[in-house]
């Protein structure tokens, strides 16, 4: 007589062998979860980890460092910036036309400084928002590392981190300002900037010129590298503005501030907000106010913003309103910049260049 067994019919067995999967399934996923997240590759840290708070999506940065890298990024962006102008091969092109009908120019010199300055920075800080003048393609991507230094002279002035949530951060990036002027070699006019906003707000800016080797940085309500000068003439001002449209924002300033005012026609944002500043450079010209009356790209004048704001002074379109870094690229109102002096009463002087400024 055969022995007496329990009998499993063939859909027992398999409900115990998917049971049995399942089991190892979960402990192997943790298991991997765990060794990833070691490694800095899994997507959420593990819940004993030291440090802040860290948000949903991409945990704290600090803009300490962040400004350290950007710093770094302008300054690598404008070697290449510097290289090809020396080269004198600049593979010049049209992306476009600008709203006044200019060409809207790309060099070499945009597209190499934008790619070390971009991939600088995304690797340094790969979960905040980067948004950059240029194109950034994908297959050319380089993986440039930070060291993880601190300059000393940015350690002066914030001698503690500045955590944020990562998600509240915005950089913006302008690889080569005054692309124009470069094209005809007018050197002193260029530019490369790093700007970084916390929430729309712009609380970091770093401006390069690259051909005079000159970096101003700050940081609103922590310090700069750079001062305002000791006096601004805010009855006669002299006004620096667009070399495309000097003509424009002329023909106004006069009727407001009289024959003796001074229309300075310059290229780049950044040359302009430096022209406000006391910077150590014989090429740089000295102005009191800085206006644009036409729509302007948010990369170009965030850096100069923040340093500004850093410094007690403003930029506000020219009805006054504050800039936010967020959302669409550029702004419509026009631009009014200044420092030391009464702003709000300088937009009241100024009510026609604010209907100006929108066309």
């Amino acid at each position: 007589m055969a022995p007496m067994g329990i009998r499993l019919s063939p859909l027992g067995v398999a409900v115990f062998c998917l049971l049995g999967l399942g089991v190892l399934y979960h402990l192997y996923s943790g298991f991997l979860a765990g060794r990833f997240s070691l490694f800095g590759l899994g997507g959420e840290p593990s819940g004993g980890a030291a440090g802040p708070a860290a948000s949903a999506d991409g945990g704290t940065v600090d803009l300490r460092e962040m400004l350290a890298v950007s710093v770094l990024a302008a300054v690598r962006g404008g070697d290449e910036v510097r290289r090809v102008r020396e080269s004198n091969v600049l593979h010049e092109k049209s992306k476009g036309k600008t709203r006044e009908g200019a060409d809207d120019k790309m060099t070499s010199g945009d597209v190499l400084s934008n790619r070390k300055m971009f991939y600088l920075l995304k690797t340094a800080f790969p979960n905040v928002q980067i948004n950059t003048e240029e194109h950034v393609d994908a297959t050319d991507q380089e993986v440039i590392l930070w060291d993880r230094k601190i300059p000393e002279d940015i350690l002066k002035e914030i001698a503690t981190p500045q955590e944020v949530p990562a998600e509240s951060v915005t950089v913006w990036i302008d690889p080569l300002d005054a692309t124009q002027e470069y094209t005809e070699d007018l050197r002193k006019y260029v530019t490369t900037m790093v700007c970084v906003a916390v929430n729309g707000k712009p609380v970091l800016g770093v401006i390069h010129k690259p051909f005079a080797e000159y970096t101003a940085w700050a940081m609103v309500d922590h310090g700069s590298n750079v001062k305002a000068r000791t006096s601004y003439n805010e009855k006669t001002p002299r006004i620096v503005v667009s070399r495309s449209h000097s003509g424009m924002v002329k023909q106004v300033a006069l009727q407001t501030f009289g024959n003796q005012t001074t229309i300075i026609p310059a290229g780049g944002a950044g040359y302009k907000v430096l022209a406000l500043l006391d910077v150590p450079d014989k090429s740089q010209e000295k102005a009191d106010l800085y206006i644009h009356v036409t729509y302007i790209k948010k990369w170009d004048i965030c850096a100069g913003n923040a340093i500004l704001k850093a410094l007690g002074g403003h930029m506000t379109t020219l009805s006054g309103e504050e800039i936010s870094y967020t959302g669409s690229d550029g702004i419509e109102g026009g631009l009014l910049a200044s420092i030391r002096m009464n702003h709000q009463a300088l937009v009241r002087k100024l009510p026609s260049l604010e209907k100006t400024g929108h066309k």
